[in-house]
């Protein structure tokens, strides 16, 4: 028999056996063929693969959303692994927000108190940056890795043996409707030998798909270690996170809230302290000189007395309301204080002008 033959005969028969299981799965739809049920046991490990396939890719999209929220660097960084090349280094928004706080504090002058902070601030958003970069690295070894894995690999394994396990009892059900239908006895020989046939292949593969679904509970024992995994890399990461802003949070919480500079031009801004309540006093600072002290006139000082005082703006502000007085920066007020006031504010008068001032707004005067 030439190559050619044997490959006509091959197609043949695997176009008539395509046909007999079209036929038996059709009359199955319609009521007119009896179907073989798997076992019980069988029925519910291919339930629990599902289920557990169906999780699993809901679980590993939604953390790659997480982990990384810009659809197409994921796009990006998806061909970069289908094509085994590693995706380029690019800044996250934390990095970017730091680096812009850094170089407009670098701007605004390392000396002053907004630059200063400025420049804090964005050091730390770069160090949460950099610890956000390694719980993506660390979250996508341990534990994305290993669910695409499964995807990838293990369920496909399952999902050919399942579908060669259906195709053999469409087989066998084609085969038990032959025999029904055979009249003559060398008929119903040749049927009884292809029902035994396909009896025994279709166990065979029952067999075979079912070792290879009790193999979903060690999958699942495997997956509940790199949940473990991806728990202890966002730990650490909330931690190092956590630690960095209390740092900067005690950072800015020392800075005094008025500065004057050496050429005596105000330099300040409100800085306060998250931890501090709202109700403690907020004092302006001592700068030293090259020659001696120069001793500013603190808020405390004017709360505890029952005078005025007058208070260079340091700022523009806008009244929010008609109990506010609007300032300008640079000019010269008067200000006191009232019993029963926020702490954060001072009466402001300008002429005939009177109205609540901000603080922190503020450098008293001698």
């Amino acid at each position: 028999m030439s190559i050619m033959d044997f490959n006509v005969k091959k197609l043949a028969a695997d176009a008539g056996t395509f046909l007999s299981r079209a036929v038996q799965f059709t009359e199955e739809k319609l009521g007119q063929a009896e179907k073989t049920e798997l076992d019980a046991h069988l029925e519910n490990l291919l339930s629990k693969a599902e289920c557990t396939k169906h999780w699993t890719e809901k679980i590993m999209k939604q953390t790659e959303v997480l982990l990384q929220p810009n659809p197409n660097a994921r796009i990006e960084e998806f061909v970069y692994e289908k094509l085994d090349r590693k995706a380029p280094s690019r800044t996250n928004n934390q990095e970017v927000l730091g680096q812009y706080m850094i170089d407009a504090g670098n701007e605004f002058g390392p000396g002053t108190a907004y630059g200063n902070a400025l420049i804090k601030c964005g050091e730390t958003q770069k160090r949460i940056g950099m610890a956000d970069r390694e719980l993506i690295q660390t979250s996508a070894i341990n534990f994305l890795t290993p669910l695409r894995n499964f995807i990838e690999g293990d369920y496909k394994t399952i999902a050919k043996e399942k579908k060669l396990l259906h195709n053999k009892r469409l087989d066998l059900d084609a085969a038990k409707t032959r025999l029904k239908k055979a009249k003559m006895a060398e008929a119903k020989a040749i049927s009884e030998q292809e029902l035994r046939i396909t009896q025994s292949e279709f166990d065979r593969q029952a067999e075979i798909t079912r070792l290879l679904l009790e193999g979903i509970s060690s999958t699942h024992a495997h997956h509940l270690r790199c949940l473990n995994d991806f728990v202890e890399a966002q730990m650490t990461y909330y931690a190092q996170c956590y630690q960095y802003m209390l740092d900067l949070q005690k950072q800015l919480g020392s800075f005094p809230s008025a500065f004057v500079s050496n050429n005596n031009q105000p330099s300040a801004t409100s800085m306060s302290n998250a931890s501090v309540s709202s109700s403690t006093a907020v004092t302006t600072s001592l700068l030293p000189s090259t020659s001696n002290t120069i001793v500013t006139p603190t808020v405390s000082d004017l709360k505890e007395s029952s005078g005025s005082r007058k208070a260079r703006v340091l700022y523009d502000y806008d009244a929010a309301n008609s109990s506010e007085l609007s300032l300008l920066a640079d000019e010269v007020i008067t200000v006191y204080s009232i019993v029963g006031m926020d702490s954060d504010w001072l009466m402001g008068e300008r002429g005939n002008q009177k109205g609540k001032v901000p603080i922190t707004y503020l450098e008293l005067l001698n």
